[in-house]
C-alpha cells in the first residue's frame, strides 16, 4: 500500500486499531476483573484467633486521633492484641490526647519519636519502629484518619490467615458525601481496588493500601523492611507489597466488617497532590506489573479518542456495536464488584466515570516522571 492508498484507508486502519484496543480491554475485564466480581471467600472449617498488633503512625494528627482512634480501641477481640500509635515528631496536642486515652485503654501503647531519621523520609521510619516494637507476629496497619467499619475489624482480618498466608490485603474505603469530587475519589479508589484485588486473585499481587493492610513480622524482616526503597518517601504500603507478595503468600479480605473508612479530601488540589504522590511510586514496581498496569491504562486512555474518530470517519453502526459490547461486559463486571465493596451507588454513573478516566490519566501522567515529595501526611 503506497502513501496515497494509506491516506484513503486511514479511517479503516483506525477502526481496526480501535477494535484491537477494545479486545485488550475486554481481556482485562474477563480474565482479571471477573475474579473480584464473582469472588467468594472459602469457608474455614476451623476458626483460629492470633495475637495481633495494630500499628498507626501519626504526625500532627490530634484531631483525627480523637475522632478515629476509639474505633480501634473498642474492638471486640478475645485474644491478646495491642494498639500501637507511633507519634512521629508531632507539634500539636497528640501527646496529651494519647496520654488521656492510655488511662482508659490499657492495650494502647504509644511510641513517641522526637528526632527525625537521617536519610529516611516519609512514613517508613516510624512504621519500621512500630513493627519492630510490636509484641505479636501479625501486624495490622491503618492510618490516623481511618476508622474500622465495625468492632470485628481485627478479628475479621486475622481470620484470613492460614498456614501459608503472610499478607492480607484489605479495603480502605472513603466516606460517602455529596458532590462530584466525592464520586470521583471513590470511583478511583474502587477502580484501583478492582485491579489490585483481581491481580492478587490471579496470583499476581502487586500492591496494597496502608489504610487497611496486614502482614507478618517475619516477612517484613526477611525482606529487610523498607531498605530497598528507603530513599522514596512514599511506598511503605504498595512498594513493600510489590516486593514481598507472591501468589502463594497473599490473600484478600473484602468482608464489609473488615473495611476501614476515611474522610475523602474536599478540594481538587488536595486530591491531585494525594494521587500524584501515589503515582510517583508505581514506576518502581516489578517489570511485569508495570507492563500489565501500563497496557491497561494506555488502552483505557486511547479507547475514547479512537471511538470518536471511528464513529465520525469510518462506520458509526459498527463503532457503536463494538462500544456496546464493551459496555455490556463492563456493566456485568462492575455491578457485582461494586456491590462487594459497597460502592454500588456509583453504578448509575459508571459510563460517565469511565469517560472521566481519559482526563484522569491525562492529569496524572506527569506524576510518572516527577520526583516524589518528602512529606508523608
Amino acid at each position: 500500500m503506497n502513501l496515497n492508498q494509506f491516506l484513503m484507508h486511514w479511517h479503516g486502519i483506525i477502526f481496526i486499531v480501535f477494535c484491537a484496543i477494545t479486545l485488550i480491554q475486554l481481556f482485562y475485564y474477563l480474565f482479571f476483573f471477573t475474579r473480584l466480581s464473582f469472588y467468594r471467600a472459602s469457608s474455614k472449617t476451623i476458626s483460629q484467633t492470633h495475637p495481633v498488633s495494630v500499628i498507626i503512625c501519626a504526625r500532627d494528627e490530634a484531631a483525627n486521633l480523637a475522632k478515629n482512634l476509639p474505633g480501634s480501641l473498642v474492638q471486640q477481640y478475645p485474644t491478646s492484641h495491642e494498639i500501637i500509635v507511633v507519634d512521629d515528631n508531632s507539634f500539636d496536642d497528640s501527646k496529651y490526647l494519647l496520654e488521656e486515652f492510655q488511662k482508659t485503654f490499657k492495650q494502647l501503647h504509644v511510641i513517641e519519636l522526637k528526632q527525625e531519621a537521617k536519610m529516611i523520609t516519609g512514613k517508613k521510619f516510624p512504621l519500621s519502629i512500630g513493627i519492630k516494637t510490636a509484641k505479636y507476629e501479625i501486624v495490622l496497619l491503618t492510618d490516623a484518619d481511618c476508622v474500622p467499619a465495625s468492632e470485628n475489624w481485627i478479628n475479621n482480618m486475622q481470620q484470613t490467615y492460614d498456614d501459608g498466608t503472610e499478607i492480607v490485603l484489605g479495603y480502605g474505603a472513603y466516606n460517602k458525601k455529596r458532590g462530584l469530587l466525592n464520586k470521583l475519589v471513590r470511583w478511583e479508589t474502587f477502580h484501583t481496588a478492582l485491579q489490585y484485588f483481581s491481580y492478587a486473585l490471579a496470583g499476581i499481587p502487586y500492591m496494597g493500601v496502608g489504610r487497611n493492610l496486614s502482614y507478618k513480622k517475619a516477612i517484613f524482616f526477611r525482606h529487610k523492611g523498607f531498605s530497598s526503597h528507603n530513599n522514596i518517601p512514599s511506598g511503605d504500603d504498595d512498594l513493600f507489597i510489590n516486593t514481598a507478595a507472591t501468589k502463594n503468600n497473599t490473600k484478600i479480605n473484602i468482608d464489609a466488617d473488615a473495611f476501614t473508612f476515611s474522610e475523602p479530601v474536599n478540594t481538587w488540589a488536595k486530591w491531585k497532590k494525594q494521587k500524584a504522590r501515589h503515582y510517583t511510586t508505581s514506576k518502581y514496581y516489578k517489570p511485569l506489573h508495570q507492563f500489565l498496569l501500563g497496557l491497561y491504562s494506555f488502552t483505557h486512555f486511547v479507547f475514547f479518542p479512537l471511538l470518536v474518530i471511528s464513529f465520525l470517519f469510518f462506520n458509526w453502526q459498527l463503532t457503536l456495536l463494538v462500544f456496546a459490547i464493551r459496555l455490556v461486559i463492563q456493566a456485568l463486571v462492575f455491578y457485582p464488584a461494586m456491590k462487594k465493596l459497597q460502592e454500588q451507588d456509583l453504578y448509575p454513573w459508571f459510563v460517565f466515570l469511565d469517560i472521566w478516566m481519559f482526563f484522569y490519566y491525562l492529569i496524572f501522567s506527569v506524576a510518572l516522571i516527577k520526583k516524589p515529595g518528602a512529606s508523608w501526611n
